[in-house]
């Protein structure tokens, strides 16, 4: 088996005017594996896999994708790879068998070849009845595995994913990762960008990106079991007043709100509760519960943030 990195990424760079959109982001990729990058609206994760799959020029940097020199010959990498981007090209207007024949085409997969690819696809994506709907009918969450199923038809060494799964109802988010895990058994290497969290914990390894640099990369459970301090759970049905009393608290390091309440990142780990009690009892702030509790991604991720955002 080649030791060769299926994407490699080594200072890359690029501006849009005044915008760093993408800013000296280096990061290696092994075969086989499910990379994600992993960040808010615009911290560079679209310009990221665009210039990955040759479709846009960086100011600065290498990229190699699948063995191709994305940079200096972005045609050659197009028939090892597929882009399925935020709004993936569907025709509305063509059914789900004729949207897959387009691409399976574009790409010159031969005819019986095509119809036995097809057949699967459409059989792990469980659409097999919906052969000859139209595009245009389809749900959100079809529509995306549709466009998954025609990036796949040419059976590409590397897939590119641009938050696949944006706007898509729980039950066809869970069929799609689903789908990426039995890709990923087949051998394929596959990058993910989600600003789903919850999403960010199924990668094998992650980037976190904020402001188009990379601020941490390793896997989910390294990065949580690297996160420095303690994170305390705050339970309270006033979560927006439990993060403004403990703002100012100096062993705060960060703090978001969640559903049920404040998660706040404390400087000197387990001792800190106390104060956090003490505070918010002093505030009149009403807590069913507070705890120190396990990180999860998003705290290493809010924690790693405000840390970058210190730096001078």
């Amino acid at each position: 088996m080649s030791t060769e990195a299926a994407v490699a990424v080594d200072g890359l760079a690029k501006r849009f005017g005044d915008i760093r959109a993408v800013d000296r982001l280096s990061f290696a990729v092994a075969p086989g594996e499910l990379f994600g990058l992993v960040g808010p609206d615009g911290a560079g994760k679209t310009t990221t896999l665009r210039i990955l799959a040759g479709v846009l020029a960086p100011d600065a940097g290498s990229a190699r994708v699948a063995g191709h020199d994305v940079v200096r010959h972005p045609e050659s990498v197009k028939h090892a790879i597929s882009y399925m981007p935020q709004r993936f090209g569907l025709y509305d207007d063509l059914t789900v068998d004729e949207n897959i024949r387009f691409y399976a085409d574009l790409f010159g997969v031969p005819r019986r070849e095509r119809e036995r690819r097809t057949a699967r696809l459409l059989a792990i994506c469980g659409m097999t009845p919906f052969r000859g709907r139209l595009a245009g009918a389809l749900s959100g969450g079809m529509k995306q595995k549709l466009g998954l199923s025609c990036a796949l038809v040419h059976r590409p060494r590397v897939l590119l994913l641009d938050e696949p799964t944006t706007g898509v109802d729980p039950v066809s988010r869970r069929d799609f990762w689903r789908l990426l895990y039995e890709l990923l058994a087949e051998g394929m290497t596959v990058i993910t960008s989600t600003a789903y969290l919850d999403e960010a914990e199924r990668c094998h390894r992650l980037a976190l990106l904020h402001r188009g640099r990379a601020i941490l990369c390793d896997t989910p459970a390294r990065l949580k079991a690297g996160m420095p301090g303690a994170v305390v759970a705050v339970t309270t049905p006033e979560s927006a007043a439990a993060r403004d009393a403990l703002a100012d608290l100096p062993d705060v390091t960060s703090l978001h709100v969640v559903g049920d309440g404040v998660r706040v990142v404390v400087a000197s780990g387990a001792g800190g509760l106390a104060a956090i009690r003490d505070r918010l009892r002093a505030a009149g702030i009403a807590v069913a519960e507070i705890a120190v509790v396990s990180p999860a991604i998003e705290d290493v991720f809010v924690a790693s943030v405000a840390a970058a955002e210190a730096l001078p």
